[in-house]
């Protein structure tokens, strides 16, 4: 069985809706609600509103109206602003209305609109005037404008033009429109009409007439008898798409390897077009890194070769609104090559261009011309760089950005990194940028000056403020740009200062301050903020509401929810000025705050764990100067959800019958469901099974009835579940020892647990131990949970050898236990036993103090004191509470105390870094706790006062400074002195012209020192240094600048050393000047090595004078390779060398060197050299012994010498014998190999080639052959000698040796 945490599931919404306490009033115009009102019914549907995602902590919350910018308000306004929040999430449970519940998908009705409206206005904007007809018809609102066309407004000629303007207000505003800042009449032009109930115009072409005669700014203006609100200035233009004007273009001469530049130079459009190129049969152009488009629409060769005079090149414009391509004339290329042949073999050689006797040339820049240009981009835009080159081989372009790197996050190359583009351009991105051109003759580079502006963008938006009489508010308008844009004010569409004059508004740059605002302050407020770059206009209306109190939830609401859970009662309201609530049980006088109640500025009510005593009526009481309303909730408390006899893990044999049980305890009250999963899906309910209440029952188990089932047990407001596994032995037979038949496994749980020996702290626990399943068990383990501060969550209380089923087990004060046992055994652990029956001990004070005591300042007038609040067994007793006291030290002023339900405490108003004594005391029903321990807490930091005097710095070395300095006062510091750390930068090089970053670097010295050392300088620079000293809290003013040169230094290593090897004869040295000179070169050293293998030659030098980047060798040895080490020299010495290799040499020259090479390794192995010898002794034997054979002389058959007998063609003698003395020097028959790989076959004795061919051999007149022996040895002495040498061992230690 295996219990899942799952209760209460739908009994805690109040933990989702938990970051709305923390929340101030909107109304102070801190910030912007995290709350989204995303669908009223969904919202109504479910009972709880969530934050939004991006919710990170408290934010200002939102009330029945917004006060944008509120910091002088009135008493009265102040104290109401802080009862109302608007995120009102739902308690957990249902809600009924009346005797009838609230069903999902029923509509919301019009209270539910009026609060979530009215109450949450940073929703949308405005505030929304809810349908209500009773709320409607009370509540006025100016005109705001909800839709209009964008800014630049292009449309299509050929479709009816449409320019959109709606708006909202009450009473519904009217329209009218301006063209090019003059009244547009449209009555009196048949083709322009104005839609019902809208603003929006229509231009209707289908009687005939121009669009262009239509072109110019238009404005709308939305009016009703509070105010006029303006849209914004909408700019109207026709799309255009010209013709290509016709062209004859002559055919493009080029020479082969050379630059082009085909130019498009589309029609201008409106917008412009897409440029693309293809060939005049539509093919697309093949573009890479040698041919490419630029932005600007032409084509680039970096070097033109002859395959690209195979196509031709037509510049194609695609225009958006019309859906229409217009196509150039196409440019046909003639390249004249010293290669007149398009071999397709030399596309794919190592170097086309040298195949093709195409010079090679540096880089030179097509786009832009010179080296330096400049740039101006606008913020929020893109940023598109552009860098195309020419030269042989095709360059690589390199993108980068002086005194720092390209932003990661948007920075992307296109155009085979032709191209750089930055997103979403900031301030931050202005400065230098160069692209780098680079083959391997040579590289260029181009610097581009980027300045980055910016239209106006909103720091402060005005926002509409809704005011009771009497109230105080203020409008800002605050917006950035480059340059700084200017603010201009208007009310209902006039310049403010040909308004009317307003003795209750003041005028202050971009704030607009209403002070004792009445109900003819009503209007609508424009600020236009704008510089050369655009503008930005803004709405935002001054409404005055005077409404008494009045509830918007139905009367006498019923909540239900689950024993000791967390719920919320809320009692949403509308007033203004804006009601306070308080709330009232059961008609008790005080007001509920405290304890176990808390109620949040929004007015809603939690109940922080929820008791039967906690059932009844609550009251809540609205009430402003106006008057007051109230409401009621019925709060129940109903029983939670439990499963006490769970499904047991089971093993059945295939064709028996299974039982699972599963029986639940639930409040009578809440109607119980239950219901069955297998394999966490829904079990279908077969003909062989039966489902009751209490079980499930399985009829004929068969295979596909073994895994996993869930009973799950749910009411309306929670539920719980059990799980369970079945195993179905294949096995029809019944296994005669079933503990043997099964492997080792988990031990079942214990059970029947019974408590015995009841006392004050003791009791004694006793429990009947499960199956082991083949494996003793060695422990067990007892667990307890308790239902005061963590229901539901089971602790390790002890454990005990797998020996005893019985222990005395010792108790806390006043916690209501409840054990469980667990068995463990070499397998692993088994499911829980079923809980014990409950257990209360009697309270106590508590006996110890809660630990971790801290006291540590957030602001710099402040401390917090924190600490780790005691669990449930520790708390011994009721209301579990802190006693925190503190004073400053060293003084005998009178302790601070107040008593905290939580785990912390802010004491405010504190001087700057000063200690206190901290204590902190743990208190419950029964009485206090232990005298605590007095903890040294500090309130909090503020920035140091003093920057470090007299700073001296000493060079020490080219790369390293040290510096001294004198102590701050440690009054100054105001805070624990951190560290003193030095802020440097490279102001720049000493060396002329040389770019150098001047990023701000640090070192720090932590503590109290007076001395340090900063290293890793370049060397050969100008520094500039400052001194700060760092506390908690940052870092303090900074000393004055200190400047030092560091000394030459050696150089870094050069640069793109390059090694080239053309021939045989010549190896060719290429290399860059160091990137870090660290001082003047005065030249360069080269040191060079020849090697062959393991043979390494002597050691040759060569100096270099500074400016020199070039050598050419002559080889000595055409198979030995080089190996070059470089290095750059300054007054100081050599610096860091560059180490490259020659090429190895070309393959035909290869076998022989590897050959050498392995001959002389393999020669020097001692396992080589024993064969050998081994070889020799074998070859020495056989040599005496044909010694010995060839002195006993005489003739032998010669088929006695051979192997096969004579045919009948062989040549005979007289006698039929031969000497053997003539034969000692014939090979051996058969085929013999070479040290050198090659097979020498053995020739035939009886070959007639070799005895007709001889010039000596002749026949008898009967046939036989004369001077047989005599002939054919001369030929063997002169052709066999070499191959007899060479397949001897002998003479094959001769050859290695």
């Amino acid at each position: 069985m295996r219990r899942l945490a799952a209760r209460g599931a739908a009994g805690d919404a109040g933990e989702a809706a938990a970051p709305a306490a923390d929340r101030t009033d909107c109304a102070r115009g801190r910030g912007r609600s995290p709350w989204r009102l995303i669908d009223l019914r969904a919202i109504w549907d479910t009972g709880v509103v969530l934050p939004a995602a991006d919710w990170k902590g408290p934010s200002s919350g939102v009330a029945g109206r917004r006060l944008n910018k509120a910091e002088a308000l009135s008493s009265v306004r102040k104290a109401q602003f802080e009862r109302l929040e608007a995120a009102r999430p739902r308690g957990p449970g249902s809600r009924e209305r009346g005797p009838v519940l609230r069903m999902a998908g029923q509509q919301p009705p019009p209270w539910v609109l009026a609060a979530l409206l009215l109450c949450l206005p940073s929703l949308g904007g405005a505030i929304e005037i809810p349908m209500d007809p009773s709320i409607q018809n009370e509540l006025s609102q100016p005109p705001t404008i909800t839709k209009q066309s964008v800014k630049d407004h292009i449309v299509d000629p050929r479709d009816n033009i449409l320019i959109e303007c709606e708006a909202k207000g009450n009473p519904a505003p009217s329209f009218h429109w301006t063209r090019n800042s003059r009244f547009f009449n449209i009555a009196k032009d048949p083709r322009v009409s104005m839609r019902r109930r809208s603003g929006t115009l229509v231009i209707d072409f289908r009687s005939g007439g121009r669009p262009e005669e239509y072109e110019g700014e238009y404005q709308c203006f939305a009016r009703n008898k509070f105010g006029t609100a303006l849209s914004n200035r909408i700019r109207l233009q026709v799309s255009k798409s010209p013709l290509w004007p016709k062209e004859n273009l002559d055919p493009v001469v080029v020479q082969e390897g050379a630059p082009l530049t085909l130019q498009c130079n589309p029609p201008p459009g409106l917008p412009s077009p897409v440029i693309f190129w293809m060939s005049s049969s539509m093919e697309p152009i093949t573009q890479d890194k040698r041919v490419s488009q630029g932005h600007n629409g032409d084509l680039y060769f970096s070097n033109v070769m002859l395959p690209d005079m195979q196509t031709d090149y037509s510049c194609n414009a695609r225009f958006h609104f019309t859906h229409t391509i217009q196509q150039k004339d196409a440019f046909t290329l003639k390249v004249l090559t010293n290669h007149p042949y398009n071999d397709s073999s030399l596309r794919n050689h190592p170097d086309m261009y040298s195949a093709r006797g195409v010079a090679e040339r540096t880089p030179s820049f097509m786009y832009p011309q010179g080296t330096a240009s400049s740039q101006m981009v606008l913020r929020g835009m893109d940023l598109l760089l552009e860098c195309i080159a020419s030269g042989v081989p095709t360059p690589d372009i390199a993108w980068y950005k002086k005194g720092g790197d390209l932003p990661s996050d948007k920075a992307k190359f296109e155009n085979f990194n032709k191209a750089l583009r930055i997103t979403n351009v900031s301030e931050e991105d202005s400065g230098e940028y160069f692209c780098l051109a680079s083959n391997k003759m040579g590289s260029i580079r181009h610097t581009i000056s980027v300045r980055v502006k910016a239209a106006p963008y909103w720091l402060d938006e005005p926002k509409n403020l809704i005011l009771a009489p009497g109230e105080d508010g203020r409008l800002v308008c605050r917006a950035s740009g480059n340059p700084k844009p200017t603010v201009q004010w208007m009310v209902n569409g006039e310049p403010l200062q040909s308004a009317p004059p307003n003795p209750n508004r003041e005028v202050a740059g971009d704030t607009i301050i209403f002070r004792d605002t009445q109900i003819s302050s009503r209007a609508v407020y424009q600020c236009n903020t704008s510089n050369e770059h655009g503008y930005l206009l803004a709405n935002a209306f001054v409404s005055v509401l005077d409404v008494p109190p009045r509830m918007l939830s139905p009367r006498n609401q019923l909540i239900r929810v689950i024993l000791y859970n967390r719920t919320r009662l809320d009692c949403p309201f509308f007033g203004s000025p804006i009601p306070t609530l308080r709330w009232f049980k059961n008609g008790q006088g005080s007001n509920l705050d405290g304890g176990n109640y808390h109620v949040y500025e929004n007015g809603s009510l939690e109940i922080k764990m929820t008791r039967k005593e906690d059932q009844g009526i609550y009251t809540c009481v609205a009430t402003n100067i106006l008057g007051k309303a109230e409401n009621q909730v019925h709060l129940e408390v109903k029983d939670p959800t439990r499963i006490y006899r769970m499904p047991e893990d089971q093993v059945a044999k295939r064709g028996t019958t299974v039982q699972l049980e599963c029986r639940v305890k639930h409040d009578p009250s809440l109607k119980l469901t239950v219901s069955w999963l297998k394999d966490d899906e829904p079990l279908y309910v077969s003909n062989r099974m039966k489902k009751e209440d209490e079980s499930l029952t399985i009829f004929g188990v068969a295979e596909r009835d073994q895994g996993s089932y869930t009973c799950i047990a749910s009411t309306e407001l929670d539920q719980d579940l059990a799980k369970a596994y079945l195993t179905v032995l294949a096995d029809q037979a019944t296994p005669t020892n079933r503990l043997a038949a099964l492997p080792k496994g988990r031990p079942d749980r214990p059970r029947d647990l019974e408590l015995t020996d009841l006392a004050e702290r003791s009791v004694r626990l006793t429990w009947i131990p499960g199956d082991d399943n083949n494996s003793p068990i060695t422990d067990y383990v007892v667990q307890f949970e308790e239902d005061q501060f963590q229901p539901g969550v089971w602790h390790d209380h002890s454990k005990f050898p797998g020996s005893v089923n019985s222990a005395v087990l010792h108790l806390s004060p006043y916690v209501n236990y409840q054990f469980r046992v667990i068995a463990v055994n070499e397998v692993g652990s088994s499911h829980p036993s079923l809980p014990s029956e409950r257990y209360r001990t009697s309270g106590a004070p508590p006996e110890s103090n809660p630990a971790d005591v801290k006291g540590e300042g957030t602001r710099k007038n402040n401390m917090e004191i924190t600490w780790t609040p005691m669990n449930a067994t520790s708390a011994f007793g009721p209301n579990l509470r802190y006693i925190v006291k503190w004073r400053r030290r060293e003084t005998r002023e009178a302790w601070s105390n107040v008593t905290v339900w939580g785990s912390r405490h802010v004491v405010g108003q504190t001087p700057v870094y000063v200690p206190y004594e901290i204590r902190v005391q743990a208190e419950n029903d029964f009485g206090k706790g232990p005298e605590p321990d007095t903890v040294i807490g500090y309130s909090g930091e503020d920035y140091p006062r003093a920057a470090p005097t007299d700073v001296k710095i000493r060079v020490l070395n080219s790369t390293a400074v040290s510096l001294q300095w004198n102590r701050v006062y440690s009054d100054t510091v105001q805070g624990q002195l951190r560290e003193y750390r030095a802020y440097y930068w490279r102001e720049s090089s000493l060396l002329k012209n040389l770019w150098v970053s001047q990023k701000r670097q640090q070192a720090s010295f932590p503590g109290d020192r007076l001395r340090g050392v900063v290293s890793r300088l370049f060397p050969y620079s100008n520094y500039k240094l400052e001194m700060v000293v760092v506390n908690g809290r940052g870092d303090g003013p900074r000393s004055e600048t200190k400047e030092f040169a560091t000394p030459e230094g050696v150089p870094s290593a050069p640069r793109r050393f390059r090694v080239r090897q053309p021939n045989l004869e010549t190896i060719h040295l290429e290399w860059d000047h160091p990137e870090h000179p660290n001082g003047i070169l005065t030249g360069y050293t080269l040191k060079y090595v020849a090697f062959n293998g393991t043979k390494v030659g002597k050691q040759i030098v060569e100096n270099f004078s500074p400016n020199q980047t070039k050598f050419t060798m002559q080889r000595a040895d055409p198979v030995s390779r080089y190996r070059f080490t470089l290095s750059a020299r300054t007054q100081v010495g050599s610096g860091e060398a560059a180490t490259e290799e020659s090429p190895a040499p070309p393959n035909e020259a290869t076998p022989t060197a590897a050959y050498t090479n392995n001959q002389a390794d393999i020669a020097t192995q001692g396992w080589f050299i024993g064969l050998m010898c081994a070889v020799a002794l074998l070859v020495l034997i056989l040599l005496i012994v044909c010694f010995i054979k060839r002195s006993r002389g005489g003739k032998y058959p010669v088929r006695e010498k051979k192997d096969v007998p004579l045919g009948p063609e062989d040549p005979k003698e007289e006698d039929g014998s031969f000497d053997y003395s003539d034969e000692d020097n014939k090979p051996l028959q058969g085929s013999q190999t070479s040290l050198d790989g090659t097979i020498k076959q053995q020739e035939s004795d009886d070959s007639l080639v070799d005895y007709g061919e001889g010039g000596e051999g002749q026949f008898n007149e009967d046939g036989s052959f004369i001077g047989q022996y005599t002939v054919k040895k001369d030929k063997e002495e002169t052709e066999g000698n070499e191959s007899s040498e060479a397949t001897s061992p002998v003479n094959a230690i001769y050859s290695l040796a």
